[in-house]
C-alpha cells in the first residue's frame, strides 16, 4: 500500500517504481479511486515500469482494478488508454454492480491471454462426468446477475451505455460546480473521471466538520458519506458524492438547495453543536 502524500491522492508512476524490487509480482493501478473518483495514470505507470525493466531488468506486470471505471471509461473516455492496448497490462477486473448497471453480485476478471493466467490459480474439477476448469472463488454460484448483465448489454448497447454514463457525469459536474460556489467548500475532484467527486471544508472552518454536514444531509434522506483519508493524509476529512443512474439534474438542484440551507445554518453557529466537540477535536487534530 502506497501512502498518500501532500496533494497526491493516488498512485504516481514515481511511487510505483520506488516500491518495486525483485520480489514484486505486480502493480495494481486503480481506474477510479474510492476516495475521490479520480483515475490513476495507468499508461504513465506502465511506461515507468517499462523504464524500470530497461534499467534494472525487473519485469513487473500491471493489473488494472477497474471496478468502477471499467464500465465508464470505454463509453465516455474511449481515447483513454488503460486496458490491453497497453502491453504491460496483463489483467483487469470490473464490477457489474457499480456502473455496469446490474444489482450486486456480479464482477469480472479478464486476462490478456491464457499465458497471463497462472496455472496454479485454475482448479480442475471432475463434475457430472466431465472435467471442468474454474478459477472462481466459489464453485456453485447463481447465474441471475450474469443474465441481468447480458440483458443490459443487449438492451442498451454501446450507445445506450454512453448516454447513461454521460448523463451521470453531467450531473456530477453540475453538483461539483454548484458546491464550489457554496462558500466554505473546496473540491478535491470534479467528477471528470468517474461521476464521483470529493470535497472538504476550508481550513478556517472550526465550528463544524464534514461529519456534521453529512448528518444534516442524512436528515433529508441524502446519503453523502464523510470519512477521513488514509495514511499519510489522515488529517484530511472529506465528503463524497457518487452519481448513479436515476440521479437527475432536478434532483441535483434539490440537493444543492438543501446543502446551501444547511451550510448557512452551520455557518451561523458560534460554537460546535452540543456533543460535537470531541468529533471536531478529532477532525482538526492536525
Amino acid at each position: 500500500m502506497v501512502p498518500m502524500e501532500g496533494e497526491r491522492y493516488h498512485l504516481s508512476p514515481e511511487e510505483a517504481v520506488a516500491q518495486c524490487d525483485a520480489n514484486t509480482i505486480g502493480v495494481v493501478a486503480i481506474l477510479g479511486s474510492t476516495f475521490d473518483g479520480s483515475y490513476e495514470p495507468v499508461q504513465e505507470i506502465a511506461a515507468a515500469l517499462d523504464a524500470l525493466q530497461r534499467d534494472r531488468g525487473l519485469d513487473v506486470p500491471v493489473h488494472v482494478d477497474a471496478a468502477s471505471g471499467g464500465f465508464v471509461a470505454p463509453f465516455i473516455q474511449p481515447r483513454l488508454e488503460w486496458d490491453f492496448r497497453i502491453e504491460r497490462v496483463q489483467s483487469i477486473n470490473a464490477s457489474g454492480h457499480k456502473y455496469g448497471l446490474v444489482y450486486p453480485g456480479v464482477g469480472w476478471a479478464i486476462w490478456r491471454n491464457q499465458e497471463a493466467l497462472p496455472k496454479d490459480l485454475i482448479f480442475n474439477v471432475n463434475y457430472l462426468g466431465g472435467n471442468m476448469p474454474t478459477f472462481a472463488l466459489n464453485f456453485s454460484r447463481p447465474g441471475s446477475e450474469v443474465i441481468a448483465q447480458y440483458f443490459m448489454f443487449v438492451s442498451l448497447g454501446r450507445e445506450g451505455y454512453r448516454r447513461v454514463i454521460q448523463n451521470a457525469q453531467d450531473v456530477a459536474r453540475q453538483l461539483s460546480s454548484g458546491i464550489a460556489e457554496i462558500g466554505p467548500y473546496r473540491l478535491l475532484s470534479q467528477g471528470d473521471d468517474l461521476p464521483v467527486f470529493a470535497f472538504t471544508l476550508a481550513p478556517e472552518i472550526r465550528n463544524y466538520s464534514v461529519f456534521d454536514v453529512s448528518d444534516r444531509l442524512r436528515e433529508r434522506g441524502w446519503l453523502v458519506p464523510a470519512y477521513t483519508f488514509p495514511a499519510n493524509r489522515q488529517d484530511l476529512s472529506v465528503l463524497r458524492i457518487v452519481v448513479r443512474t436515476g440521479m437527475s439534474h432536478d434532483m441535483a438542484e434539490h440537493l444543492l438547495e438543501y446543502l446551501g440551507e444547511q451550510t448557512e445554518f452551520l455557518q451561523s453557529l458560534d460554537a460546535p453543536l452540543p456533543g460535537q466537540e470531541p468529533r471536531l477535536r478529532k477532525a482538526f487534530a492536525h
